[in-house]
């Protein structure tokens, strides 16, 4: 498993680059000391796991994430505690205080296994794939193709197929991992799209992309995946 060290104290990092020598299914592939930096590397190096810390000159932790369109397995490192509630709702595996002892680190990255590990073995789902949806007394069978997007909503994410919005309670990140790559694209870290149901693309703000669908709702591309996006549907 490939990962970032961010913390902004070079002490700090060396201690855990030390911890981490025991734990030979992890790959260090980059540190970083302040948060303009691991959003960079984070976009550069795809890590599957970051250790962050929270409180770094400049940008928090936390602000790190909002940057990310995609936001990998964290688990955060620091020496404050109040941050614990704000760590889990923002889906961190887990949280470790500083000073960092192994057994506790252990056990992070255990939990991190095990979420890669279940991860992998759920199949991705295509369009004709049929998913069951509760939400609330509501229940619907309904395929893949149908939906046309997935909006991130905190700990859920709202479907919309025909004149349904049902809400699922799931992160958007896992769901990407489950859709097929070929039929479903992040085009923002609010939304998934059906690429199916795209209607028009026409260029936007800041060399920026927007589509509009075929049920007529128009959804704007990061700027981040405008690139990616342009390379997926070019021949």
């Amino acid at each position: 498993m490939r990962a970032l060290i961010v913390d902004d104290e070079r002490l700090a990092r060396n201690e855990l680059l030390r911890l981490l020598e025991k734990f030979p299914e992890i790959e260090v592939v980059g540190e970083a000391a302040n948060g303009n930096e691991a959003i960079e590397k984070i976009e550069d190096l795809s890590p599957d796991l970051v250790f962050l810390d929270i409180q770094m000159p400049g940008m928090t932790g936390f602000e790190v994430l909002e940057h990310l369109h995609v936001v990998p397995n964290i688990i955060f490192i620091t020496a404050y505690d109040e941050y614990a509630l704000k760590a889990f709702e923002v889906n961190a595996l887990d949280y470790v205080l500083k000073p960092i002892e192994l057994n506790r680190l252990e056990k992070a990255i255990g939990k991190v296994l095990v979420e890669t590990n279940e991860t992998i073995k759920e199949d991705k789902l295509s369009l004709e794939s049929q998913i069951f949806i509760k939400d609330g007394e509501k229940c619907w069978f309904v395929k893949l193709e149908k939906v046309r997007m997935f909006e991130s909503e905190g700990n859920y994410v709202r479907l919309y197929f025909d004149s349904s919005r049902p809400m699922i309670l799931k992160s958007l990140n896992n769901l990407e991992k489950r859709l097929s790559e070929q039929e479903f694209f992040r085009i923002s870290r609010k939304y998934i799209i059906n690429l199916n149901w795209i209607d028009k693309v026409e260029a936007w703000f800041n060399g920026g992309l927007r589509v509009t669908l075929k049920s007529g709702e128009k959804l704007e591309i990061s700027r981040r995946q405008t690139s990616r996006f342009k390379e997926l549907m070019t021949l």
